[in-house]
Parts: C-alpha cells; sequence; structure tokens
C-alpha cells in the first residue's frame, strides 16, 4: 500500500511517499480502507515537532473516513462505511495517511451516506470539534450570543452554521478583511476585524458582551476572549490556530474574570454520539448545513496540502483523497 510516513520532524517535504505492507489488526482492531481524510493543524504541529509523545516514524493522520476491508472480531462487516477520529491516531499508532490503517474499534463509527468521499472527508473531526465545543462545553442556548474567535477557520465556519440552527446569534472573528463575505454567507451575523484586542471595538462600538466564546486562535488571544464575556458566560478554548500551547506566568486569578468559566473541549477525551454524527450527515445530504471545504488534494500531493494548510489560507478544511 502507499502510505506518507514522516521519518523525522521538519518541513513538509519531510512528508515522504512510501511503500508499505498492509497492516494485519488483532482482535481488537480493524483494518480500515482509507477513501479520504481531512487535514488539522495538529498534524501540523505533530510535523513540526512541537507534539509532545509522538514518536518517529509515523504515519500521521487523526481522522478519516473508508471501508471496512477486514474485522476480526465480526462487529462491523466488510464494505461497511466507517469514520475514524482522534484516540491517539497518528501520534502513539499509525494513522490515516494511507491507504489502508490499522484502527481501535473503539474509535470508529458507522455511518451510511450517499455524498462523495470528496465530502465525507471533510466532515469526522471537524463536526466532533463544533458540536462538541457549541453543546458539550458551552451548553450553548437558543437567544445567546456567540462569539467565534477564528472564524474562518473549517471548525468556525461549521460551528457559525450549527449554532445558528441552535438559535443563537453569532459574532465571527478574522485577521482578514476580505474574508467578511465568507464568514456572513456561512451564518455569521456579525464581523469583527481581529487585531488581538476585541475588548477595545466592543467598548468604542458599544457591542454588549457575550455569552459565549468558542476561542479557535488560542492562548495568544484567550486572556482577550474572557474579558470580552458577560459576567455568569462561558469561553471554550478549542483551537491552537496560533500553534502556542500554554500561557505563560498563568495568573488564574487575575487572568479570568470573576464568574466567567473557562473550559475545553478535545474529542480524543469526550466523543459525541454516533447517532449525532449520522445526523448530520443526513443535514448535510438535506442541504440544511453546507461543509466548509478549502481544497482537495490527493496522496501524492501530501507535501502540496500541508504546504497550503501552513499558508494559513483558511475558509475552509483541506480534504485528501487516497
Amino acid at each position: 500500500m502507499k502510505a506518507v510516513v514522516l521519518h523525522q520532524p521538519g518541513n513538509a517535504d519531510q512528508l515522504i511517499l512510501e511503500e508499505l505492507s498492509i497492516p494485519i489488526p488483532n482482535q481488537d482492531q480493524v483494518l480500515i480502507k482509507v477513501n479520504a481524510f481531512g487535514l488539522n493543524r495538529s498534524e501540523l504541529m505533530t510535523r513540526k515537532g512541537l507534539s509532545p509523545d509522538v514518536s518517529f516514524p509515523r504515519v500521521l493522520g487523526i481522522e478519516c473516513v473508508g471501508e471496512v476491508e477486514n474485522d476480526p472480531s465480526g462487529t462491523f462487516k466488510q464494505g461497511q462505511k466507517v469514520a475514524a477520529f482522534m484516540g491517539n491516531m497518528g501520534r502513539l499508532f499509525d494513522g490515516s495517511y494511507a491507504e489502508y490503517t490499522v484502527l481501535p474499534k473503539a474509535i470508529l463509527s458507522s455511518f451510511e451516506s450517499t455524498l462523495s468521499w470528496e465530502i465525507l472527508g471533510a466532515l469526522p473531526e471537524m463536526f466532533q470539534t463544533a458540536y462538541g465545543s457549541l453543546h458539550l462545553a458551552l451548553d450553548i442556548k437558543p437567544g445567546e450570543t456567540l462569539l467565534i474567535r477564528g472564524g474562518t477557520s473549517s471548525v468556525g465556519l461549521l460551528a457559525a452554521q450549527l449554532a445558528k440552527i441552535a438559535g443563537a446569534k453569532v459574532i465571527s472573528t478574522t485577521r482578514d478583511e476580505t474574508k467578511r463575505h465568507l464568514l456572513l454567507e456561512n451564518g455569521a451575523d456579525q464581523v469583527l476585524i481581529d487585531n488581538g484586542e476585541l475588548l477595545e471595538q466592543f467598548t468604542t462600538g458599544r457591542i454588549p458582551k457575550v455569552d459565549k466564546v468558542l476561542e479557535l486562535v488560542g492562548t495568544t488571544t484567550l486572556k482577550d476572549s474572557l474579558v470580552c464575556t458577560a459576567a455568569f458566560g462561558k469561553v471554550c478554548m478549542t483551537g491552537m490556530l496560533s500553534e502556542q500551547w500554554s500561557v505563560q506566568d498563568f495568573d488564574p486569578m487575575g487572568y479570568i474574570p470573576a464568574t466567567v468559566s473557562l473550559t475545553v473541549y478535545d474529542s480524543g477525551q469526550f466523543r459525541v454520539e454516533e447517532k449525532l454524527f449520522q445526523d448530520f450527515i443526513t443535514q448535510v445530504e438535506e442541504g440544511l448545513i453546507t461543509p466548509p471545504i478549502k481544497k482537495v488534494f490527493n496522496l501524492e500531493e501530501i507535501v502540496a496540502a500541508h504546504q497550503f494548510m501552513e499558508s494559513n489560507a483558511g475558509g475552509g478544511k483541506i480534504v485528501v483523497l487516497t
């Protein structure tokens, strides 16, 4: 089989397309024929050597969609469509940057769909992250105002659509004025151009502080997001577009405003129910949700795909077809 192997951290050209033997699953694993996978910022960080506890060589990839090739336990049928994501995939064991991969049954979700693999490849982690952040971490309610920090990311764009369906008002941010229309098309009611200090815009523009914040930029803007949150509101840090893991000299009493809650969402720790993923696919099939897909590559173009992700073009999910 063809697989993309990272032998050592570095630039995108360290991703080498090789011929490997098709792996053999044990009783707790399933051999998946990978049809498509989405790219994620965490894979970019792992490629750069910024992810702890990842050893090399490694086949990256924290998500995929495909078909069951072999399940020794008989739990899944051959040819059954499945999605896989997280659970140390592409970190502690080889992931989806390959034509076949062996994965634990626990991280697989079966589904039915008539959508193309190109569309399906964009969905698993994007949906899990957006839905989990909004409904499990933030507990978004109708009538609340949600601020999405990093709105042009694929998760940000989908979260805006899901928040509108949930009855929330959405304020999305971007650093690029030319992306304003993209945010409005994907459900934002208001767009703010982000210079890193939104509180000033809230004050001068007389914008009421928000009920909930989905923080996708990360630690560099987290403190500003917290002070833009109304009393008894909640901030969920989900993304790290800034590629910075931690807050230096963190002082909780001085950092977090009184009564404002700070939480995180990580689909590797807390998964959305399989039925909700199937419901989401049905909404996509019915045209109720439009998955934001930026560009599609083939497996042989993985270096170019990573370079495109690293360019921070934004505006949707990058999908790779095998």
